[in-house]
């Protein structure tokens, strides 16, 4: 444990009881990790933006990583790593609300120490964000009182799955934070547009990918022949595809980004957001951080019932373009550059539906909002 951490964990008894004279709520928000994911980029949104004067939000993570000190940087309690189990961070700061961030399917390892804490605690309002809308009938999945999904899509799907409404207060449906003002001041006037440049980005995980976003490029290369391609998140096969096929001077394989500074100079550089990823999204933040920055978004549906909540943020022809082959894709792409003010058009759009739905400071509020509701609803049912 850092040395940061343990001077924060051992001012824990004066700091609760100036929150109970205060009357905060307490809220742990418990995840598995504090890398530079998704899901813990969005936690750390939730507990960075929650009215400070109302709750008073600390994390804890078995794993510690860069998002830990970037927390504790905002003033926020973290209980990480060496020492820490869930046990004894749930014993010192004895959370009102325990929120945890997972896949959604069972874990009773992970929940053991929730319920034991739950029996002792009777009054305290458990919740999941529900990161891909997954179905926990086991008995340690019933300590979560309220499931979140982080899409519509995901909601649906989880009804016409198992037969169980997706109503409130069981469950609700929160979209994922994106820090909209952020990416409105650093590019103001969105993307340039001025040249054929396309870009796609995640982990450097190879599923995360589709052979779309592969398959596009000797297309692209046929039809706009002086434009480039820019890739974070590459993997092995995508540059031996890039070599393959002679393409190196067109495509570029970038280093991984960390900070939200980064990404927008990265948008600001690309004229479009090629999005292929063949298990899709079950919420898409790549792509409402690109439709944020002003971006246009060709993407794909997914098969089945694999996530498909991406074409729940790109409305075809209004934020961007859906194409199911690699020819309608390479010739999305190819139009967009063409098109450069459809492009600057759909990219408004998509910055203006972003802001709309995403705003950080405003899902942090309905998320304060839920909170209340199933303090109370428990308090009322005691």
């Amino acid at each position: 444990m850092t040395g940061a951490v343990t001077d924060r964990v051992t001012d824990r008894a004066t700091d609760q009881a100036t929150d109970r004279a205060t009357g905060r709520i307490r809220v742990l928000h418990v995840v598995k990790t504090l890398g530079l994911g998704g899901t813990e980029k969005v936690m750390q949104f939730l507990v960075q933006h929650l009215d400070a004067g109302r709750f008073e939000a600390a994390v804890h993570s078995p794993e510690p990583g860069p998002r830990a000190q970037q927390i504790r940087a905002a003033g926020l309690a973290t209980y990480v790593g060496q020492g820490q189990n869930l046990d004894r961070a749930l014993a010192a700061f004895r959370p009102q609300i325990i929120h945890v961030h997972r896949a959604g399917w069972p874990e009773p390892e992970f929940l053991r120490p929730i319920r034991d804490y739950c029996a002792a605690q009777p009054r305290t309002v458990v919740v999941e964000t529900n990161v891909f809308g997954r179905h926990d009938p086991s008995p340690s999945g019933r300590v979560i009182g309220c499931h979140l999904f982080v899409s519509q899509f995901c909601a649906d799907r989880f009804t016409r799955l198992t037969g169980i409404p997706a109503r409130w207060p069981d469950y609700g449906v929160l979209y994922n934070p994106v820090d909209t003002d952020f990416f409105a001041h650093a590019l103001p006037a969105g993307p340039a547009f001025d040249a054929p440049v396309v870009g796609r980005i995640s982990r450097s995980d190879p599923g995360k990918w589709s052979r779309l976003a592969l398959d596009i490029l000797p297309l692209l290369a046929r039809s706009v022949p002086d434009f480039c391609c820019r890739i974070i998140g590459g993997v092995p096969e995508a540059e031996a595809y890039v070599r393959q096929h002679g393409l190196e001077a067109q495509v570029e394989f970038l280093p991984p980004v960390s900070t939200d500074a980064e990404l927008a100079a990265f948008y600001g550089g690309l004229a479009v957001l090629a999005h292929a990823n063949d298990t899709g999204e079950s919420f898409g933040l790549v792509i409402a951080e690109a439709m944020a920055c002003g971006l246009p978004v060709v993407t794909h549906p997914a098969a089945g019932e694999r996530d498909n909540a991406q074409l729940e943020l790109v409305d075809h022809g209004v934020t961007g373009l859906v194409a199911e082959t690699a020819e309608q894709y390479a010739q999305a792409v190819a139009w967009l550059f063409g098109h450069p003010e459809e492009a600057r058009r759909m990219g408004q759009a998509g910055r203006d539906k972003a802001r709309r739905l995403f705003r950080a400071q405003d899902i942090a509020v309905k998320l304060g909002g839920l909170y209340l509701d199933l303090l109370a609803r428990k308090d009322g049912a005691a």
